[in-house]
């Protein structure tokens, strides 16, 4: 686990971020987005909820597209300023924790080592 300083607020994008379990059938739309130089797909879960996730995160069932881990796209809204702990990296977003327990992705451009 890896200390960081928010360098930029950053404010959660989605109310309801998509959220899979491995081996969940996923239905790609086709919609795709290259962001900071990582592929992002849109996709929808086995219950309709639709979202970003990151092209790893796809594995290929022959015809079918399956979660190959979990996976939640939820954000963590974060002040300039404050200290959060970190723990995973993917696709350009860092899974982070704040002091107050809350946790989600923050963009790791916002995000400098204490």
């Amino acid at each position: 686990m890896s200390s960081f300083r928010v360098s930029q607020a950053w404010q959660a994008s989605y109310a309801d971020p998509i959220t899979v379990r491995e081996g969940d059938v996923l239905t790609l739309t086709g919609r795709t987005d290259l962001w900071e130089g990582h592929l992002w797909l849109w996709a929808r879960n086995p219950t309709g909820q639709e979202g970003w996730i990151p092209d790893r995160l796809v594995a290929q069932d022959g015809e079918t597209a399956r979660a190959a881990f979990d996976y939640s796209a939820q954000e963590l809204t974060c002040e300039a300023g404050a200290i959060v702990s970190g723990t995973w990296h993917l696709n350009g977003w860092i899974w982070c924790r704040r002091a107050d327990g809350a946790e989600g992705w923050v963009p790791e451009k916002h995000l400098a080592p204490c």
